[in-house]
């Protein structure tokens, strides 16, 4: 009875605890938007006033963290479903080169500045240094996927160095065990350098059950339409590979990255990522109110010329750094400031390493408190510093720098419904050379597709979070090919308004579907048979050695008969009306 009291009580706890995160989250972050800051810093702000050390009205921010750490594993999950092997590969030397360049470079610098401001003894200070070397994936990919910068030359570099960043985990806990007194005892279930091997194999069986497993499941859900159960594969997926890695002691986001890219060159990338968006956002969101919630006000208080200098040192370093390196490689000077700028800050893996350098004996409580507290403020930094540099960074006109743009695999049209009209618009504009992105539910019309190369994502293309993910934002054309009449008018409103860049083309049904959209916004709009039975009927009247001009009078007539008869029917809201015009019924002396 007792236990299910205290059960019952921890229940009501946790319920009254989240009803005011999620109502402090909302609130601040609603408010820093508005000034132009950013989520991020809103979360963290919410976390801190509602904490223990200020307002007191949620509990310590641990618990929190463990679980909002799924939204950085859910992140990286959806960035590597943008990133198909292929891209991949393309990126290897910006991963591999600039990445090691950048992780060793930093670690190292912040390593020096810390030994000689300090009096920590080299171990620590080269444990705390390369842990700073790191930046926050959770703030930037947010930054770059809200603002359409994932694709640019800065987007793809800073990625780049954020992805190595990730994988540079597993020999960083290995190095901070190490330099540890008790490292040894504590390094986990795989320790030091055999990390590595096993890692790779852990890699290996991610990908082969992807393939095997995963990919057949996903195309008998698809078959069987169950939008819900994509959900749950969705997050099968990504808890499943984290867990994987998790349990060999290895980053829990590193494993979800890997299931991403495993799934990135399939029909049902877009679905996944739709479906995952959600989730990703909200824990994410959790994660760094949980940061807000630790910060160590009383350390910072106790020191704080020293906390406020260190993070000035650390965001100075870091973007110095960074930007003579995005120079090296031949980013134009505003462009690598931007990328400075963007990786400045310390990251959420550094507290990891910090936890690991406390188990481990390398550093003390107190250490590991102060540098929390500076790797939080140094991620507070990032919004003003990207706002205060706006001007400066952006190109002077006239100048020889090119500004970031799209890489090319951004699509300019989106294709919805890859059946036979929607083929057809699909290779008329890839032939124009447009870059076009293909979706349809129906999973037999994608195998087909397959077969022949061609690649068409899987999803419903009239759900607005399905658009968003495909591409809908920097799209041009939107292309709505579906059969039938589901495309309304309020929909297509609906889409005018979150995507208005894009000109909307509608195939229509019939003229019923035509005059309920009269008032759409739309560019154009063509009945699915019309057109093809005007070329028959011209085809016809040929073969009866109808003369050419003829023809094209005849056509003409019709034209402008049908058109005049299908306005007087949309203004009177009645199919009846006009019918009047209806040659057929003149014809027979029905009028």
């Amino acid at each position: 009875m007792e236990h299910g009291e205290a059960a019952a009580h921890s229940a009501h706890v946790a319920l009254e605890s989240g009803v005011v995160l999620l109502a402090a989250a909302l609130l601040f972050v609603i408010v820093f938007r508005k000034l132009g800051l950013g989520a991020t810093l809103g979360y963290l702000v919410a976390g801190a006033v509602v904490g223990p050390q200020v307002l007191g009205l949620a509990g310590g921010g641990e618990a929190t963290l463990s679980f909002g750490e799924l939204g950085i594993v859910m992140l990286l999950f959806v960035v590597g479903l943008e990133l198909a092997p292929s891209r991949l590969w393309r990126l290897r030397n910006a991963i591999f080169g600039l990445g090691l360049t950048q992780v060793v470079a930093c670690g190292l610098a912040l390593t020096a500045v810390i030994w000689l401001a300090t009096s920590y003894p080299l171990a620590a200070a080269l444990a705390v240094g390369l842990s700073l070397g790191l930046s926050s994936t959770a703030q930037v990919l947010p930054m770059l996927q809200s603002g359409g910068n994932l694709r640019t030359p800065v987007g793809e570099r800073a990625f780049s160095i954020l992805l190595f960043q990730d994988l540079s985990i597993i020999p960083l806990l290995a190095i901070v065990a190490a330099l540890g007194t008790q490292g040894a005892e504590q390094a986990g279930p795989v320790s030091g350098w055999l990390q590595l091997p096993v890692a790779l194999g852990a890699c290996v069986g991610l990908v082969l059950a992807g393939r095997f497993a995963l990919r057949p499941l996903l195309r008998l859900i698809g078959r069987l339409g169950e939008r819900e159960m994509f959900v749950v594969a969705a997050l099968f997926a990504v808890v499943a590979s984290a867990a994987l890695m998790q349990a060999i002691g290895l980053s829990t986001a590193l494993g979800a990255f890997i299931a991403g890219v495993m799934l990135a060159d399939t029909p049902y990338r877009h679905e996944l990522e739709a479906d995952i968006e959600p989730f990703r956002s909200i824990l994410l969101g959790l994660f760094f109110v949980s940061v807000g919630m630790m910060l160590d006000l009383e350390a910072i208080a106790a020191q704080p010329l020293f906390v406020l200098g260190m993070a000035a040192a650390l965001v100075a370093s870091k973007a110095a750094i960074i930007t003579a390196l995005g120079m090296a490689v031949k980013l134009p000077w505003r462009s690598a400031l931007a990328l400075g700028l963007l990786l400045s800050q310390g990251g959420e893996f550094g507290f990891v390493l910090f936890t690991e350098g406390q188990r481990g004996g390398v550093i003390d409580g107190e250490t590991a408190s102060l540098f929390t507290a500076i790797v939080t403020i140094s991620m507070a930094t990032t919004p003003f510093l990207m706002m205060a540099t706006e001007r400066l960074r952006r190109p002077l006109r006239g100048a020889d720098e090119t500004r970031d743009g799209p890489d090319g695999e951004t699509a300019q049209a989106l294709v919805i419904g890859f059946g036979r009209f929607g083929q057809t618009v699909a290779q008329m504009l890839a032939t124009a050379g447009l870059e076009v992105t293909m979706i349809d539910k129906d999973v037999p019309q994608i195998d087909t597709a397959e077969e022949f190369g061609i690649k068409v994502f899987f999803g419903d293309g009239l759900r607005m979070d399905m658009l968003r993910q495909a591409g809908a934002g920097e799209a041009e054309v939107i292309c709505f090919c579906i059969d039938g009449d589901q495309v309304d008018r309020e929909f297509l409103a609906s889409v005018r308004e979150a995507f208005p860049a894009a000109a909307l083309f509608v195939r229509t049904f019939d003229r019923r579907h035509v005059i309920k959209l009269a008032d759409a916004d739309i560019a154009f709009q063509v009945r699915e048979v019309r057109e093809s039975a005007i070329a028959m009927s011209r085809a016809a009247l040929d073969h009866v050695d109808t003369d050419e001009s003829a023809i094209e009078r005849l056509e003409r007539e019709y034209r402008e008969n049908d058109m005049a008869r299908l306005q007087s029917q949309i203004d009177a809201d009645d199919l009846h009306a006009g019918k009047e015009r209806n040659v057929l019924r003149r014809r027979q002396g029905l009028t």
